[in-house]
């Protein structure tokens, strides 16, 4: 029977010292990014410090990892003696109502109250009814309304793919679409293949389809922006950056293309069918994809909010609707997490929903692997399966374990203070785990220190996420922050890219040949070696729908980006060169030495110096800004991209030849080794920042990025 206890009912908060504690698998999830905030973006703001949304072979050409050995095998290079010992079996809390009510209220108001966030929902299942859901906080700060259950509505983010998945499924049910079937023959555009490899809906729900991220016209807050399904695929069509099946690259796109099949296959809009065979199926009256949402419920919606002491935020639009749009309350959650647990019941037949929970596709064995829409995460030992969901103010998690029959969900409608909402949603995942379905004794086996750090120094190095944009502008992000691992003065992997949920730095060490384990808990890194080297990388919270590449040396910022810092300071200094020696002979009283052609061509150098300066503070401003409000992106800032683009080939050519010409007559003149020497650093700067704009697409045209 459902129970529906909201924030009047809260009682004075038992402040644990294991409130905001966890460094396990869940918590890995704060690292990872849903919806709006692809991996390479996370990482400008802070290394992989926001949380949005693998068949069973290894991407051709790579080896797998191997797999986990039988108990009481020992691969070569593993030390048997090295062996920790069991730890005492914890003992389980009885999970009910009572106690559960009053753990959740000793967790929920100081966390929210300590990372200034306004308002929060959370709900647990078990068993076919609700166990708990429970409002916390505030819906609307100015107004004063609280969180109430039933009721007030969240956004979602990207646990609106869950429903978006369901639906595809029951098309699969129905016959109407197939799996493994090119998706070009259900729609009316034409999606071209990847080395003649057509796209599958298989593809589409386990995030191989190969699609680069987009963040144009992602999320706006613009009613405007909101068109038809069609024509936001055919006008946003991302690059083929992978062959289809071979690398997870997490995509919206995919999820929205997936969603008009739906449409397609069943003649309705997505809104209609979704409200007819889900919502109306399970009794979500308090649900809805659609924005502007309906008149009877816009006033219950939350407001979202950066920090709760700051304004509230406009109703935030995702453009790629079936891939983030969802408003629900945490009844209606908890609702659509009974179904799922109970063998699809009102939504999918036992046998549908069986291989979409259990069809589990692993690129990097032996991590954890991706379901037919679901994530795959391994808690204490249990299987749990699941999505997080980010907007840029809203945040939540929903969460299965199936062979317990229990499902929890959380929603925050805050950021909070830095990385405070993604630590209550990974904490609060965690510390229910710990408390209700603590992990089993375990013996740890780990590698000889000899092998552990041979290892190590093979996977050392910088990598660059497959969810990415390596055909546009946006690429820059990965010679200014990559994804590095090193090896720590114990000879561990310390992995700074994959924090603890305070930000601090993590280390590992290796248990099987190639797969790294922390210390506090049970998430794991992993590599796929070929010949002998580490060209791949994921961690367990990730890996279902992204990995993590070697960057090729060429690409490597180890060397590149202090080469491009430093080109910058020498343009830099011919910048400030011609103010600066016109203040000299000024107050000196010396003449201007050069004449003509020379005095022109010097000239040129110093105004091409001052206009790569600025072309550089321009790109910084358009990137700066457009992360920092996606909003701004598909329109606002597309004069200043615009300008950018017309602008950078001229500016930085323009460089480069007048570098040329002035390294040209210091070295056929009669200047002093001074000025040739000059000439040629400066003539070395110019073409390496030509290089690199063009490498890294700032010299490009179009707006597909």
């Amino acid at each position: 029977m459902a129970v529906t206890t909201d924030l009047a009912a809260q009682t004075t908060p038992d402040l644990s010292a294991k409130t905001i504690r966890s460094t396990t698998s869940l918590a890995r999830q704060s690292a990872l990014p849903f919806l709006v905030t692809p991996a390479w973006t996370s990482r400008l703001r802070s290394v992989t410090a926001g949380g949005l949304l693998a068949l069973g072979a290894a991407a051709p050409g790579f080896a797998q990892a191997p797999e986990v050995e039988p108990s009481g095998a020992h691969p070569e290079g593993l030390n048997a003696s090295a062996a920790v010992a069991p730890e005492i079996q914890p003992q389980a809390t009885p999970l009910n109502r009572a106690d559960l009510e009053s753990w959740l209220d000793g967790f929920m108001p100081f966390a929210l109250a300590r990372g200034d966030v306004a308002g929060a929902v959370a709900v647990v299942v078990r068993d076919g009814e609700v166990l708990l859901q429970k409002g916390y906080g505030l819906a609307d700060v100015a107004a004063g309304t609280p969180v109430l259950a039933q009721d007030t509505l969240f956004r979602v983010g990207s646990v609106s793919k869950l429903v978006t998945w369901t639906a595809v499924m029951q098309q699969v049910e129905l016959g109407a679409l197939d799996l493994d079937t090119d998706v070009n023959q259900y729609i009316g555009f034409t999606i071209p293949p990847f080395d003649g490899q057509p796209i599958t809906l298989r593809h589409l729900m386990t995030h191989t389809a190969g699609f680069a991220e987009s963040l144009r016209h992602l999320i706006t807050d613009d009613p405007s922006h909101v068109v038809p399904m069609e024509t936001y695929l055919r006008e946003n069509l991302p690059p083929r950056i992978f062959p289809p099946g071979t690398t997870p690259a997490y995509s919206n796109y995919g999820t929205a293309l997936a969603a008009h099949l739906v449409e397609r296959a069943s003649g309705l809009s997505f809104d209609d069918y979704i409200e007819r065979h889900v919502f109306a199926r399970l009794g979500m009256a308090r649900s809805s994809f659609r924005q502007p949402l309906p008149e009877d419920l816009q006033p219950l919606v939350s407001q979202s909010y950066d920090v709760a002491s700051g304004k509230a935020q406009p109703y935030e639009i995702v453009v790629p609707a079936p891939a983030g749009s969802l408003a629900a309350s945490g009844a209606d959650m908890g609702r659509f997490m009974i179904a799922h647990l109970e063998d699809g019941r009102g939504l999918l037949r036992p046998e549908t929903a069986a291989l979409m929970h259990d069809t589990t596709t692993r690129l990097v064995p032996p991590l954890n692997g991706m379901a037919l829409g679901f994530y795959e995460q391994e808690v204490n030992g249990r299987r749990a399966i699941g999505h997080a969901g980010d907007t840029e103010f809203s945040h939540s998690q929903l969460m299965l374990f199936p062979a317990e029959d229990v499902g929890l969900f959380v929603a925050v409608n805050s950021n909070g203070t830095p990385g405070t909402a993604h630590a209550i949603r990974a904490a609060l995942l965690q510390e229910f785990a710990d408390r209700y379905f603590p992990a089993p004794p375990r013996t740890e086996e780990r590698i000889d220190a000899a092998t552990s750090a041979e290892h190590a120094a093979q996977m050392a190095g910088r990598y660059v996420a497959s969810r990415g944009s390596p055909t546009t502008f946006l690429s820059i992000l990965d010679l200014v922050a990559p994804v590095r691992l090193a090896v720590d003065e114990e000879g561990s992997l310390s992995a700074p890219a994959f924090p603890g949920t305070a930000d601090q730095p993590q280390h590992w060490v290796e248990t099987e040949p190639n797969v790294w384990g922390n210390a506090p808990g049970d998430t794991r890194v992993a590599a796929v070696v070929e010949n002998g080297k580490v060209v791949r990388i994921s961690y367990d919270a990730a890996s279902p729908f992204l990995v993590f590449d070697r960057v090729p040396w060429w690409r490597d910022p180890a060397w590149l980006l202090p080469a491009v810092m430093t080109s910058l300071l020498v343009v830099a200094l011919s910048a400030l060169a011609w103010p600066a020696g016109a203040v000299a002979r000024w107050r000196h009283g010396v003449p201007q030495p050069l004449r003509g052609k020379d005095l022109w061509g010097r000239r040129m150098t110093h105004g091409f110096s001052w206009l790569v300066l600025l072309a550089v503070v321009g790109w910084v401003a358009f990137i700066g800004l457009g992360l920092s409000r996606l909003a701004l992106l598909g329109g606002p800032l597309d004069p200043l991209l615009r300008s950018l683009q017309i602008l950078t080939p001229v500016i930085f050519g323009g460089l480069a030849l007048s570098a040329a010409r002035e390294a040209s007559r210091a070295w056929t003149g009669t200047r002093g080794w001074g000025h040739r020497l000059w000439g040629g650093i400066l003539l070395a700067a110019a073409l390496l920042l030509l290089w690199v704009a063009w490498a890294y697409d700032l010299i490009s045209w179009g707006l597909h990025y």
